[in-house]
């Protein structure tokens, strides 16, 4: 498994049409949601980043991630 600094994480953005995000320390591939089309989700939460934090403020649980592959994890 991969390990993600970061730093590394933002080049991830969907920009390149790889997206990836991570929680809680696991990184996930979110480049084939709908919902992340050019690295953005709903114009809130953008790709390349750690959403823990913004999804205790989510319309729907963390499980939503469960349906994408974990490509790594994320180190501080």
């Amino acid at each position: 498994m991969r390990v993600f600094t970061r730093e590394e994480l933002k080049h991830y953005d969907g920009r390149s049409g790889v997206a990836y995000v991570a929680y809680k320390g696991k990184v996930y591939d979110v480049s084939q949601s709908f919902h992340w089309r050019s690295g953005r989700h709903h114009f809130r939460h953008h790709a390349g980043c750690d959403l823990t934090e913004a999804l205790k403020q989510a319309p729907h649980s963390p499980e939503m991630l469960e349906k994408f592959p974990i490509v790594g994890e994320l180190v501080d």
